[in-house]
């Protein structure tokens, strides 16, 4: 064991430390262990607090990674805590969401970090979508749609720019403030533009983060070519597409059990439309090499993200070990053992 204190990262430290040339290769790793079943990923639970108007969640896991090529081999485990309470930002200044995670070394069970969770989750969220990208989108895709301009949208041009030569952005969102600022953001270094849904829909790449109910995404407006990373349904009745996308598409999910009943197939397949026989797989089944990604015969795809908490614990190594290489965060002798 490295230390025998707890290294601290708040917010900005976990930013700081979330490079998307380290976190996106780590969360691939954790999909590629999900398919070995290298994991330990028990259901996410539930402390529902009416009397509150929130609830708690609770996300552990544990994954080990094999090494690939020039990488170690390394395993990791994390548990994430958090609270959805959304009379939050009206009632006492506070975020809906907020999340903590804690870090553990898995052979002491000595906690070797606490950091914030809202960033780290922003970040790995990015990465997966990249990870999907990676395996499922053209190679030379150059333009990026994102509808949904809140602040998942910004990890997700970050991390799919770090895989694929973007050049073009088309940001959809009902909120122009929200717009704006993601233009001001990135304005300097790609060519962003506010637009449509079906403009951005036109694009190679699309990624969906938007809290809907109802599809906003048509058939019609997508490209012949499209990836889309539907990020946003993280609950049952949430759907972003238009449902007549699915036939089209090479359908992959990150995990049958979540996207059947919360993801964005969920409302499809309650009523009967999708089946086994439309998912082509799990993106883990790629990324291990059992399935292939995207061939010259494929057109449009779709990557059904719900998210997984071993992505969490992957994305928690990432920063955790470049934090400590570069003496960041602030360490803490939370046991009294130092």
């Amino acid at each position: 064991m490295k230390t025998m204190e707890t290294l601290v990262l708040d917010r900005d430290a976990v930013e700081r430390n979330a490079r998307m040339g380290d976190v996106i290769p780590a969360v691939e790793a954790a999909f590629a262990a999900y398919q070995r079943d290298d994991v330990e990923m028990p259901a996410k639970s539930y402390v529902e607090l009416p009397e509150y108007n929130g609830d708690f969640r609770s996300m552990p896991a544990y994954m080990h990674a094999q090494g690939n090529g020039t990488r170690e081999e390394w395993d990791a485990a994390a548990v994430k805590w958090v609270n959805v309470h959304p009379d939050n930002p009206g009632d006492y200044d506070l975020p809906t969401v907020m999340g903590t995670v804690i870090y553990s070394d898995p052979e002491t069970g000595f906690p070797l970090s606490i950091m914030d969770g809202t960033e780290l989750t922003r970040q790995r969220t990015g990465a997966a979508a990249a990870v999907a990208t990676d395996h499922l989108a053209v190679v030379d895709a150059t333009s990026l749609g994102i509808v949904g301009a809140g602040v998942q949208s910004y990890t997700q041009l970050e991390a799919i720019a770090a895989i694929r030569p973007i050049e073009r952005v088309v940001v959809s969102d009902l909120n122009d403030e929200a717009v704006e600022r993601f233009i001001d953001e990135f304005g300097d270094e790609f060519d962003v533009r506010s637009g449509s849904v079906a403009e951005a829909a036109s694009c190679d790449v699309l990624s969906t983060v938007t809290p809907v109910r109802e599809p906003i995404v048509d058939r019609a407006d997508v490209g012949e070519h499209t990836h889309i990373n539907a990020m946003g349904a993280d609950a049952a009745g949430k759907q972003e597409l238009d449902a007549d996308i699915y036939p089209d598409a090479k359908l992959v999910i990150d995990d049958y059990e979540q996207c059947t009943h919360s993801g964005e197939i969920n409302v499809a397949w309650s009523d009967g439309r999708l089946d086994d026989d439309d998912l082509y797989g799990e993106l883990g089944e790629i990324v291990a090499g059992s399935k292939s990604g995207r061939t010259d015969e494929d057109g449009i795809s779709v990557f059904d993200s719900t998210g997984l908490a071993i992505q969490d614990v992957a994305a928690a190594h990432s920063v955790y070990e470049r934090a400590s290489r570069d003496e960041e965060g602030t360490d803490f002798d939370l046991l009294g053992l130092a």
